[in-house]
C-alpha cells in the first residue's frame, strides 16, 4: 500500500528551523522512498516549489532539482474530476479546496496513508486515515 505526503511534510525535510520535525520528515521520506511506497500530486509539487523558492527562499535551480526527484516516485495528476470530487469532498466535509485535493489525490493513488501536519491525526476518510508524524514530538 501506498503513503502520500503532503507538502508541509516534504517542506519540513530542508527545513533547518525544525531540527525535530526535519529529522522526522526525512526518515519517513526516507523509508516510503525505499520501499517504493512513496506518492504525491501534482498539487504537492506546484505547492513544494513554491514554498521553497518564497519562504524558504532556495535557488530556483536547486528547488527544481528537489521538486524533480520527487517525480520518481508514483504521481497524481490533478485531472478535472479530481477538481470536482475535491469540491464535493470540500462542501461535504468542510475542507479548504487545498485539503481536499490532497485528500482526493491520495485516495485517488490507492494510498492508506497521508502523511500531514495540517488535517486532524487519525481522521479517516474510506480507508485513508490521517497521521500527523509530528503529533509525539
Amino acid at each position: 500500500m501506498s503513503v502520500f505526503f503532503d507538502t508541509n511534510i516534504l517542506v519540513y525535510c530542508t527545513d533547518t528551523s525544525a531540527p525535530e520535525k526535519q529529522a522526522a520528515a526525512r526518515a519517513l521520506v526516507a523509508q516510503a522512498s525505499v520501499s517504493g511506497e512513496a506518492m504525491v500530486s501534482t498539487q504537492v509539487l506546484i505547492e513544494l516549489f513554491n514554498v521553497l523558492t518564497r519562504k524558504q527562499q532556495m535557488p530556483a535551480a536547486h528547488a527544481k532539482a528537489l521538486v524533480t526527484a520527487y517525480t520518481g516516485w508514483a504521481v497524481v495528476p490533478s485531472e478535472v474530476s479530481l477538481v470536482t470530487a475535491a469540491i464535493e469532498k470540500s462542501i461535504q466535509h468542510q475542507l479548504s479546496i487545498w485539503d481536499a485535493m490532497v485528500i482526493e489525490a491520495a485516495l485517488r493513488g490507492g494510498a492508506h496513508t497521508i502523511y500531514t501536519e495540517d488535517l486532524t491525526h487519525g481522521q479517516s476518510f474510506d480507508s485513508l486515515t490521517l497521521v500527523n508524524p509530528f503529533v509525539s514530538l
